[in-house]
């Protein structure tokens, strides 16, 4: 019987209970906490990694934007410990799931809208109408424009899902054709190295997926702030 291709993306059960909020939770675990006056070197090099990221999310942002930075950086660090989770041999990866990324994208999108509306109401307002535009094509480009409005929490969540999703199933069957071919040496060293390569493209992409999430939601910021 072979073994179904989406069988690692399926949501976990034990005793009829889905057990995803106990995944969730578990990278927490692996971020380590200063216990003393002198930090070692995991911490160090974690709290280096934060306030780079941080500086650069918040280097173009006004006082108000810059209010946002712990959120933010919050989130780059959440997901990107959920991707890399996925990495672990067993493991699920809660965002293959399109479900919990729009559960991250909608509140922060509508967020940065609520605060453009309610901060910069015409400039907000302006960005539905291009300047200069005809007479005629005024209620069709408002109409384009609401419509691409509501796409972008869309766009946010199936772009990290399907990155996610591709890449775990390109290295399931490279991992398949490695062992089927294991009876012939050289085929199976030449699929091996690529598995090997993939992997490591994987741990990048899991990082870079986590940074162009959490900067496309700094941009939103950066437009109504």
């Amino acid at each position: 019987m072979n073994e179904n291709l989406f069988t690692s993306f399926m949501i976990p059960i034990v005793l009829g209970v889905p057990i995803t909020t106990l995944i969730i939770m578990f990278p927490t675990m692996l971020f380590p906490t200063p216990n003393r006056l002198i930090n070692n070197r995991t911490i160090a090099i974690q709290q280096w990694l934060t306030k780079l990221t941080s500086k650069q999310l918040m280097t173009t942002h006004n006082p108000k934007g810059q209010t946002w930075s712990l959120m933010l950086t919050s989130l780059f660090l959440f997901i990107a410990s959920t991707n890399l989770l996925g990495m672990l041999p067993h493991s699920f990866t809660p965002t293959t799931q399109l479900s919990m990324n729009l559960g991250m994208a909608i509140p922060l999108w509508a967020g940065t809208i609520f605060i453009g509306f309610r901060n910069k109401t015409k400039m907000s307002l302006a960005h539905l109408l291009p300047l200069g535009t005809p007479t005629f094509l005024i209620p069709m480009l408002v109409m384009i424009e609401t419509i691409s409005l509501f796409i972008q929490p869309l766009a946010l969540a199936v772009r990290l899902t399907a990155n996610i999703t591709a890449g775990h199933l390109l290295l399931h069957l490279i991992g398949s054709t490695t062992l089927a071919l294991m009876n012939i040496s050289l085929l199976a060293l030449i699929t091996f190295i690529i598995l090997t390569l993939l992997i490591i493209l994987e741990f990048a992409v899991a990082l870079i997926q986590a940074y162009v999430f959490t900067l496309l939601v700094s941009l939103y910021l950066q437009d109504n702030t």
